[in-house]
């Protein structure tokens, strides 16, 4: 089934969901197989191959990293050819003062935002989906 593209639709039905648990950004050390730390993203850059880990399994294997995110899933199947839920979204963060690494995947969008404002990006989606929903 196709993920949904119309934006209303996407904003409407987006339903965040906050994820147990704190990631943090860090760079695999030389060596290392990613898979014994159970990313949950990868992505290689030329100065080498970024990870999005659980924070427990970055201080389990000693490697660094700056600061501790959750996870917010946007759990309406989007299209990866929608226009317009992330630019909504990370407006609406925005305008809160959060910051936020989006990574899209093939069924859903997930957002990491700082520990510490979890709570209130959490409340800033649900009132954006509510604001985006019928009268």
């Amino acid at each position: 089934m196709p993920g949904e593209s119309h934006l209303p639709t996407l904003l409407r039905t987006m339903r965040p969901v906050l994820r147990e648990g704190e990631f943090v950004y860090c760079l695999a050390p030389p060596g290392l197989d990613p898979s014994t730390l159970a990313p949950v993203c990868g992505f290689r850059e030329e100065e080498g191959l970024t990870l999005i880990l659980p924070r427990v399994a970055a201080d389990g294997a000693g490697i660094a990293y700056e600061g501790a995110w959750r996870m917010i899933t946007l759990t309406v199947h989007s299209s990866l050819a929608a226009v317009g839920l992330l630019a909504a979204v990370t407006a609406r963060l925005a305008a809160e003062g959060i910051s936020v690494n989006p990574v899209a995947a093939f069924h859903h969008d997930h957002l990491f935002v700082p520990a510490d404002r979890a709570g209130d990006a959490l409340r800033a989606l649900q009132a954006l989906a509510e604001d985006a929903s019928p009268a």
